[in-house]
């Protein structure tokens, strides 16, 4: 067991803090009629001085808002050009007149034009009541008012789970499901629920029927990118240490240091709520997910401890006898140190004869600080012959790279631009921590109709080459020279390398397989008796004739209708057996996709979605303009942190139990969760249910068990645990409440979920439940506040954002404009995300690159993701963990445009630029800094794109600007505010 540098400090089990609030500032007046400039003085309003929510609007009088809209009509109809000019005014006066109810934490509001003055007016609540309850028009995307829908909350719940209390104790309809696990049946029936905008305009400002059009022109006062500012001036640079049960974490926007005192780190495990309820009727009745997002192989910073390894030798970990619980933590050590009493089952354990140890007079083991396994949250125990397949050693992993050599391939350069790249890759293949080289093993397999297997053994002088056209009953050829060192063999493979884009320049093959180029991976792995990863290099859907041959099934006639579902639902049969085959040998999948038309991601990507791969996808691949991009992935995804042959077990203390796992796994069973492969960037989201009551006293265990091969073939056991609280008030779930993985939850569990029912259908469940959840706590837990108020509890107040930005997402969407690949493709990517990737894809950053000190390291802050942020003498960056945007305003000031891309003007800025010039001045250094080490922090890599204003690439733009109006349908941020108030008003009538 390595101790180097291994600190240990007091015991984790200390009391539960207090929960701090967040502060509070403002923007600044807008500098123009369209475009708004981030930034300014912060000023503040008064805040009550009692209750722990925060409340968006209050009643605004009656008389000064009708003066206001008749001001509104006569200038709108009889001086159109001053029609903005008297919109400003009015939401100026609506915010003088409003009173801003902020019982804990004051909110960020935005600044009017003119000094708003804090506001005094008394409360009345009818108008504003009648502002929500008013049918809003057509064009704002939302179905008109009147009774609550039925099929919102209908009994048959496509979606089943915890059910909000019955009407005796929450009053409206009856409640929704969770999410997840689909009912039989038809779907609920009538339009209700959540609907996207339609085209059309609104009515004549001032028409009674448009009072609401208002409302989305005031700028939201739950600013997202003011949480994050918040939290990372509060929490930002400091130490957060895990001895505290229940403690809620820092963001994951926040940059911070974690010291492992007793519980996992939020890298590895983050939950959406800290302090669980402790019988089943809370949590039926508030509807929050119970879950944990587990990120085995989370990248630990340097400036943080690495993972201990504890060997116990022959005896293997020491393990609870009853519920098999490794030792952790929690186990208590009684009768002076011989036995010890499970924290998870309360079995009573005998201490082995070589564990003892003495207690102090804490009743503590007096080697408590010397072993991770006792004060630590996560380490490693190494495994015994009894943790191995056939209980055998087990041996490295090795990788195969498989180039589809079709017609498509050759001609666009990609086959040599591969090839010429594994020569330096290869170097870089991963390795143990001192190692002087990777133990990895390679192969080589090419194909289109037929698949060509190389001999590279290092004792030939020339690589040979063995074809199998029976892709019917596929076998290596080989066994003898296909996977080999590639150190002992790199002349022999630099050979092979050289020869393949010659060898097939020719080729008039247009057609290819793709189930048999799997199956010859797995059968390759099986022979050498080891586990591995294949790299498929591929650009057409495979039409000959072989075992998984695929049909074009992309009909844009069922956009919309029940059948939807079926565009994403993988063809079965050869690709689900083949799933399982590749899980039991331990065979990940990634998958290099270069399509130029339809390729069926939905079924093609579902092999390597099942066994803990990845899929990329680079339509109409050119190597000039989309090589660089290719490439940094490829370099990626070889060199990353990856364990295989994984299994994962998830324990828990008496009460509760692991229910539902949603990631890129397979499952025999219930409980244990299978992965081919699981990598640095893969999660599991695991979703809990009571079966007992939870005691306060005790808290809620969980401890994640991994039993994984290292890259040298190592068998390991990686353990991540975590305590949290449990609380009979529902007011302590709710203010531990975390909004990043709350809304991982619900994007996987509803990408789960439309594969068995139509969309329409899984929005109405996602708003339902998410209206149950705040209507429950402003029943339960809010002050006393007017109808019109919307409550939301303070650790959920951007929530609202992330979920209307989930509905706006292309699986979700359902517009015939989206390329059915491209939707399937962000479905399959976003099942294995963790936390952080998931909370920037919904809300990505816009960063405003205009005004930034060149002299700092520090990027600049980002704004809001809304058009009014943009400013047209600005530059803003745009990043969401998939694409990368550089957006340039039209007034944009030429010496900025030169000492960026080294011409005189924006007009002289190419539109397809490939990358940024390296110039030798600050702004452009700046600016590639910022870019860089974005790159280095996402998972995968994003090609850079250059943006002008106006032009017709802004549309790509545009549709990450997650507040605004979606561009293929959609609500604003506004508007579903008001939608979403008015479904938690119908809950609690």
């Amino acid at each position: 067991m390595s101790q180097q540098g291994y600190v240990a400090t007091p015991p984790y089990s200390q009391a539960q803090p207090g929960m701090g609030g967040y502060p509070a500032g403002f923007g600044s007046a807008p500098s123009q009629p369209l475009y708004r400039q981030y930034g300014g003085p912060p000023q503040s309003f008064p805040a009550p001085p009692t209750g722990k929510d925060t409340c968006l609007w209050s009643p605004i009088p009656p008389v000064d808002l009708l003066f206001l809209l008749v001001l509104v009509y006569i200038y709108s109809t009889e001086a159109p050009q001053l029609r903005y000019t008297s919109m400003q005014y009015v939401i100026v006066r609506l915010h003088s007149c409003s009173v801003l109810k902020v019982d804990h934490p004051p909110l960020a509001f935005p600044a009017g034009p003119g000094p708003v003055q804090s506001p005094q007016a008394p409360p009345t609540s009818h108008l504003t009541q009648q502002q929500f309850q008013t049918a809003p028009p057509t064009a704002m995307g939302h179905p008109p008012m009147g009774p609550h829908s039925s099929q919102m909350a209908h009994p048959q719940s496509p979606l089943a789970g915890p059910t909000m209390a019955g009407p005796q104790s929450m009053g409206g309809p009856p409640p929704m499901g969770g999410m997840g696990r689909p009912f039989p049946g038809p779907p609920p029936p009538g339009a209700g629920g959540f609907q996207q905008p339609g085209p059309g305009a609104a009515g004549p400002p001032g028409h009674p029927q448009q009072l609401q059009a208002l409302l989305p022109t005031m700028q939201p006062l739950l600013v997202q990118t003011q949480v994050i500012e918040d939290d990372q001036a509060k929490r930002g640079g400091q130490v957060y240490t895990t001895n505290l049960r229940g403690q809620v974490p820092p963001l994951v926007t926040t940059d911070y240091t974690v010291q492992d005192q007793g519980n996992a780190s939020p890298r590895f495990m983050r939950c959406t709520t800290y302090s669980f309820p402790c019988t089943a009727d809370l949590a039926k009745q508030c509807q929050v997910p119970l879950a944990t997002i587990i990120k085995p192989f989370a990248t630990v910073p340097k400036n943080e401890t690495p993972m201990y390894v504890v060997n116990h030798g022959e005896t293997g970990p020491i393990r609870c006898n009853r519920c098999k619980a490794y030792m952790c933590p929690y186990m208590q050590f009684t009768d002076g140190g011989r036995r010890y009493q499970c924290g998870f089952c309360n079995c009573v354990n005998e201490v082995p004869a070589f564990y003892f140890q003495h207690l102090d007079h804490m009743g503590k083991r007096v080697d408590f600080y010397e072993r991770p396994e006792l004060s630590l949250g996560s380490y490693e125990f190494a495994a015994t012959l009894d943790y191995c397949k056939n209980n055998k050693p087990a041996s490295p992993p090795a990788y195969i790279f498989m180039i589809d050599v079709s017609y498509a391939n050759i001609k666009s350069g990609l086959v040599r631009l591969v090839c010429d790249e594994l020569k330096t890759l290869l170097d870089n293949l991963p390795r143990e921590d001192g190692a002087e080289s990777s133990m990895v093993k390679v192969g080589f397999v090419t194909y289109n109709k037929i698949l060509h297997f190389y001999n590279v053994k290092s004792a030939l002088a020339q690589p040979q080459m063995m074809v199998v056209s029976d892709t019917a009953e596929m076998f290596v050829p080989l066994l003898d020279g296909f996977l080999v060192n590639f150190q002992e063999s790199r002349a022999v493979i630099n050979n092979l390398l050289d020869q393949i884009p010659d060898m097939f320049a020719d080729t008039n093959e247009s057609e290819t397989v793709f189930a048999p180029v799997i199956q010859a991976g797995v059968e390759a792995l099986k022979a050498a008796e080891c586990s591995g990863k294949l790299f498929i290099f591929h650009s057409s859907i495979p039409t000959a004739e072989a075992p998984g041959k695929l049909k074009n099934r992309d009909d844009k006639k069922l956009i919309n209708t029940e059948k939807e579902k079926t565009l994403f639902q993988p063809q079965k049969a050869v690709y689900e057996q083949l799933s399982k085959d590749c899980v039991s040998q331990g065979c990940s999948v990634d998958l290099f996709l270069f399509p130029s038309q339809y390729v069926d991601i939905a079924t093609m990507g579902d092999v390597a979605t099942h066994t803990g791969g990845s899929v990329f996808k680079y339509s109409n691949f050119q190597v000039e303009r989309d090589g660089q991009h290719f490439l940094s992935d490829l370099r990626k995804d070889v060199e990353k942190a990856i364990g295989f042959d994984a299994i994962m077990r998830v324990r828990t203390s008496t009460g509760f139990r692991a229910t539902d796992f949603f990631g890129a796994i397979h499952m025999n069973n219930t409980t244990d969760v299978e992965m081919a492969a699981v990598d640095c960037d893969k999660a599991v989201t695991v979703e809990f249910k009571h079966d007992d009551t939870l005691s306060e006293e005790t808290g809620a265990l969980m401890q994640c068990a991994l039993l994984y091969t290292t890259i040298s073939g190592q068998r390991r056991l990686r353990i991540h645990n975590l305590s949290l609280n449990c609380s009979a008030q529902l007011s302590e779930l709710y203010k531990s409440c975390e909004t990043d993985a709350l809304i991982n939850f619900f994007a996987k569990s509803a990408y789960r979920a439309m594969l068995n029912q139509p969309l329409k259908t899984v929005k109405e469940i996602l708003v339902n439940q998410a209206a149950h959840m705040l209507a429950c706590y402003r029943k339960n837990c809010a002050s006393p506040s007017a109808a019109s108020q919307l409550i939301l509890p303070d650790a959920m107040k951007v929530f609202p954002v992330y979920l209307n930005s989930l509905l706006k997402t292309g699986p979700l969407v359902g517009s015939a404009e989206l390329s059915t690949d491209d939707r399937a493709h962000q479905r399959l990517s976003t099942t294995a995300m963790g936390v952080e990737d998931t909370q920037l894809l919904l809300y990505p950053r816009l960063i405003p690159l205009h005004n930034m000190d060149v002299a700092s390291d520090v990027v600049p802050t980002p704004v809001r993701c809304s058009e009014e942020r943009l400013t047209d003498a600005g530059m803003f960056l745009l990043e969401n963990g998939c694409s990368l945007f550089l957006w340039l305003g039209q007034a944009c000031p030429p010496e900025v445009i030169q000492s960026i891309f080294n011409v005189p003007s924006l007009a002289h800025v190419p539109i397809d630029l490939r990358s940024l010039p390296e110039l030798d001045n600050p702004q452009s250094q700046k600016l590639r800094s910022i870019i860089d080490s974005l790159l280095d922090q996402r998972p995968s890599s994003m090609k850079l794109m250059i943006v002008k204003q106006k032009d017709r690439s802004e549309i790509m733009f545009r549709q990450h600007l997650v507040e605004d109006k979606g561009l293929h349908g959609g609500a604003s941020y506004m508007d579903f505010l008001c939608y979403v108030h008015r479904e938690i008003r119908q809950v609690l009538t």
